[in-house]
């Protein structure tokens, strides 16, 4: 039996790209998954994709910038399954832009999906956790967020924020609670489609040596599968060839 098999794991952004891929790969190693996304039809297909192949999948739409989205989805995996192990917070845009451009709405939204959502999936599963005695919070970060570059500053800075929070967070946590941040690079998703042309040009380049999703996935599954008391606390996924 492996460390995931059983585990009840809440997954925002899970309707593609790297959220998709860590729900497909902890289902197959037994995990019950609670799938949070903006597009139900995507969560839906996804659910019986999970289903088909024996797995266990419940669904619910989740905007991460609306808080009784998060309280839906923990109480959703409370109520289907007795209880919440792990929130993995995958949900992110990345509008980058210069700051020239001055496109406040772009950053307000980054702001509000990228760190709000994250404050949003600790305010809903930290009392279930301390409730429970156990629970492990996984925060999706980035690269970005310790490189910082040109074009990147505020994307970077809401990175950034939520590395520092979930590092409060574990000195907070005490010895019965774990969190993880993992820190893609380059990955293969849809991460450019809504960016600035000139930012897109540099991005979609960049897509030439991205990694796929999977292999994200699969450090996700190494945190979680770690025995209790075990806390892997920082993960950084990226090419071989990204500088």
């Amino acid at each position: 039996m492996s460390g995931i098999e059983g585990k009840v794991v809440a997954i925002t952004g899970a309707s593609s790209g790297i959220g998709e891929a860590t729900a497909l790969l902890l289902a197959e190693r037994g995990a019950k998954v609670v799938l949070g996304a903006r597009r139900p039809e995507r969560l839906e297909a996804l659910a019986a994709r999970i289903a088909a192949a024996g797995g266990e999948a419940a669904w619910t739409r989740t905007d991460v910038t609306r808080r009784e989205d998060l309280d839906g989805l923990v109480k959703l995996a409370r109520e289907r399954y007795g209880q919440l192990d792990v929130l993995i917070s995958n949900a992110g845009v990345g509008l980058i832009s210069p700051l020239d451009d001055l496109r406040v709405e772009d950053w307000v939204e980054m702001i509000d999906v990228n760190l709000k959502g994250v404050l949003y999936g600790i305010a809903a599963a930290l009392p279930v956790f301390r409730e429970q005695g156990f629970g492990h919070f996984v925060n999706t970060v980035s690269t970005s967020g310790l490189r910082v570059v040109p074009l990147q500053s505020v994307y970077a800075g809401t990175k950034n924020a939520v590395r520092t929070i979930s590092e409060g967070l574990r000195q907070e946590a005490g010895d019965s609670l774990r969190v993880t941040v993992v820190s893609p690079g380059a990955v293969r998703t849809d991460f450019s489609d809504r960016m600035d042309p000139a930012a897109k040009v540099q991005i979609d380049k960049l897509m030439e040596i991205a990694l796929p999703p999977e292999a994200v996935s699969r450090a996700i599954a190494f945190a979680i599968e770690q025995p209790d008391g075990v806390d892997v606390g920082d993960i950084v996924v990226r090419p071989t060839a990204q500088s």
